[in-house]
């Protein structure tokens, strides 16, 4: 859609808004995309033409007009599937790509996920860019962020569009992490200044980081080529290599169209403290030092100026002092955008902040973080309070101090993620206009009057035209009623519900649910409405009069007046029974896995006879008791056991009876040794036993006490036929450091003496 701007031009007099939305009386034109370096086509963008020969043809008049109208989203989502088709008509396949753009103010007006309506239009392999704007971001960049992960989850791509025409776009590049960025027409048609320095400057830094492709526009001459390269484009567009057409440009060769890829990462849920690597150092400090680092980064953002994203948590409103407050006035007059978020702050806790009202259950809520980020500055500091109680500047934080971008990156885009929508200034959204008043009624069918409504939401031409293309299910609930009533539902979740609208509407979503439906999943969905917030829960419900399970994910977001209060939420639905299932015999397999790696570590580690440990492990044991005797300076020690009168008992009742021996033996010394001790069996009939943590100077006579309880303990009788037989234990005491600093030192020391007394006592 290659023209949106035009403000206030008038509505054609031969064809009306309402008569191409109807007929879908829009098509789409190809203009090639080229490699700058082979001169190949990679891909083309999709521009949007409204009826041939009526004043609505040109985009700029169309747009305009349905603006006026309130119907620029039905607009924008039926040029978007015209692109669509007019790619493939034209055989635009894989391993080409086709850019397709998404009109800022569209997105401000309809539900995000219509824009994924347009994925089963699209030929399996063909590549999709997806075009936006930074004014997008700024006005929803919770949704947008949600969106464009979503986007990649399909193997999208996503160019950031007029790169150049405005600062801001400079600011939300780090956010966005577009893999194209599209250079404004202007910065290759005009002369070069300071401003194109910056862009310049900027936009290297960014594809020289993240690896992005350079597309220059407007280019229509061989100057504006070599100003195109010479900005670092690596793409162009522009009546040079071709003007808009029905069809391919044959008379140049095609090629693929390669990009790198961004991670399509997930925020949702996640806060900015969170996003710090495990192995992060943090420090610790009183709320004094905190206050002053912020104010330093706020200065830092102040210097680095109208490229900068500045975003903030305070935990609560009433930290958002009147100090604070002028202070944020002056960001947001000279940075460009500005978020401040808390329990209690508003939509807008100063006029030009982007704010949010936190839930007390979510993790920021015990966070004082802010971020300053832009393309050549990152830093944020993040930090967790322990919860000290006192007065408020001596409570305790634990906190990190970061300068690496994609930490900084990730903990704005969980700030962002969580600021509430800016109001739209158009007057028809799908759920505005669909919004209609019921009384609840969960637990019986609904009257004729309600009857009626759901004649009149289902009528509704908005409704109808930006929902039929999904196979996600979509219901929208009056948030001004108790309990939240069903106004609409579409025919995707008639399916997935197994009831028809009719029989749904009125009611509460809750007649899904059923036996095995966690309580925990459905207490997040009634925090997150009770709040007013969007919320992202896979739940088991129940299909139709037979209660079949399935596993259903969805998605709540909340739909507000112009004063800033929740009149609706939208729910966006999806079958993912068979992902659960697989997710389910993954995690079965996983843990078979583990359970099996268990057992063969504790084969490599134990004697299987006892269970107790072998002489390998044992000898690992007893180094990590010497480093930590040696690092404390304590003293440890070994003693040796060897059975007395063991092979009697072998020759005369055989080996079964033997080992009954050594196991009851084992138990016996298991009962005598403390807690932190360690019980191994070396061969055969010896038993090793390590002591850590003695006396240093009594380690001694500590470890043959030890030595005299266990040779006392051990012994045992055989019952045989001409009387029992008698197993008794010698045992041999070596004492770290005084006797050896080794595994091997220290047992041939307890070796020696353990023979010692078997012969003295023979």
């Amino acid at each position: 859609m290659d023209g949106s701007a035009a403000a206030g031009a008038g509505v054609s007099a031969g064809v009306s808004v309402d008569e191409v939305l109807a007929d879908g009386a829009v098509h789409s034109l190809l203009q090639p995309i080229v490699d700058l370096a082979s001169g190949s086509v990679v891909a083309y963008e999709a521009l949007a033409r409204g009826p041939v020969g009526t004043d609505l043809e040109r985009p700029d008049v169309l747009f305009a007009a349905a603006r006026e109208q309130g119907r620029l989203a039905e607009l924008d989502a039926l040029c978007r599937r015209s692109a669509l088709r007019a790619a493939v008509t034209a055989g635009v396949s894989a391993p080409l790509g086709v850019f397709v753009n998404v009109e800022p103010e569209a997105l401000d007006a309809a539900p995000l996920d219509d824009l994924l309506g347009i994925c089963e239009a699209a030929p399996d392999g063909l590549r999709v860019v997806l075009e936006i704007t930074e004014r997008a971001l700024a006005s929803r960049p919770a949704e947008l962020l949600r969106t464009v992960q979503r986007v990649r989850s399909l193997g999208w791509a996503v160019a950031l569009d007029d790169v150049g025409a405005d600062e801001m776009s400079l600011a939300f590049m780090p956010l966005l992490r577009p893999e194209v960025v599209k250079l404004d027409l202007r910065l290759v048609q005009q002369r070069p200044g300071p401003a194109v320095a910056q862009i310049m400057n900027a936009v290297g830094a960014y594809a020289e980081r993240n690896g992005a492709t350079v597309l220059a526009e407007g280019i229509e001459d061989d100057r504006h080529l070599a100003m195109a390269r010479a900005l670092g484009a690596q793409l162009g567009q522009g009546w040079l290599f071709g003007r808009p057409a029905a069809g391919r440009t044959e008379t140049l060769t095609h090629a693929p169209l390669a990009l790198a890829a961004s991670p399509a990462q997930d925020w949702s849920g996640v806060s900015p403290f969170g996003c710090l690597p495990a192995a992060a150092p943090l420090r610790r400090s009183a709320k004094p030092l905190l206050i002053e680092v912020s104010k330093h980064l706020e200065r830092e953002a102040l210097r680095h100026g109208s490229t900068t994203v500045v975003a903030a948590t305070f935990q609560d409103a009433r930290h958002f002092t009147p100090r604070t407050a002028d202070r944020y006035r002056e960001l947001v007059e000279r940075t460009a955008f500005v978020a401040a978020l808390g329990q209690g702050l508003g939509s807008e806790p100063v006029t030009g902040v982007r704010g949010a009202a936190l839930d007390p259950c979510d993790p920021l809520t015990r966070e004082w973080d802010i971020v300053v980020l832009g393309p050549h500055f990152a830093a944020a500091l993040l930090a967790r309070d322990l919860g000290d109680t006192g007065p408020d500047l001596e409570r305790s934080f634990e906190f990190a101090l970061t300068y690496d971008r994609d930490v900084v990156t990730a903990a704005a885009q969980a700030l962002l993620g969580r600021v509430v929508p800016r109001l739209s200034s158009l007057g028809a959204t799908a759920p505005r206009t669909g919004a209609v008043v019921t009384t609840p009624c969960p637990d019986r069918a609904p009257d004729a009057a309600a009857a009626a409504r759901i004649a009149d939401v289902r009528g509704s031409l908005l409704l109808r035209r930006a929902l039929a293309a999904t196979t996600n299910g979509v219901t929208i609930a009056d948030a001004t009623r108790p309990d939240f009533p069903l106004v609409y539902a579409n025919t995707a979740f008639e399916r997935l519900s197994g009831y028809r609208a009719e029989e749904v509407l009125g009611r509460t979503c809750r007649f899904l649910q059923g036996e095995g439906t966690d309580p925990a999943s459905v207490a997040r969905i009634r925090r997150a409405l009770a709040a007013g917030r969007e919320c992202r829960v896979t739940i088991l419900n129940h299909r139709g009069p037979q209660r079949t399970p399935w596993w259903n994910e969805i998605y709540l977001a909340p739909v507000f007046d112009d004063g800033g209060t929740v009149v609706q939420y939208i729910g966006v639905q999806n079958d993912v029974t068979e992902r659960v299932a697989a997710e389910t015999d993954l995690r079965r397999e996983r843990d078979r896995a583990a359970r099996y790696a268990e057992q063969v570590e504790e084969l490599a580690w134990t004697e299987p006879l006892t269970g107790l440990l072998n002489r390998r492990r044992v000898a690992e044991v007893l180094e990590e008791v010497l480093w930590e005797a040696r690092a404390g300076g304590g003293a440890a020690a070994v003693v040796l056991l060897d059975l007395d009168g063991f092979k009697a008992v072998n020759d005369s009742f055989g080996h079964a009876a033997g080992d009954d021996v050594l196991r009851e033996v084992t138990r016996r010394l298991r009962g005598r040794l403390r807690r932190g001790d360690h019980l191994a069996r070396l061969g055969g009939d010896e038993f090793l036993v390590v002591l850590p943590g003695l006396d240093a100077a009594a380690a001694t006579e500590q470890a043959r006490q030890v030595a005299a309880d266990l040779v006392a303990a051990a012994a045992v009788q055989v019952p045989g036929r001409d009387g029992p037989l008698a197993v008794g234990v010698s045992a041999g005491v070596a004492v770290y450091p005084g006797d050896g600093e080794d595994f091997d030192r220290l047992v041939s020391a307890a070796d020696a003496r353990m023979y010692a007394v078997k012969h003295a006592t023979r």
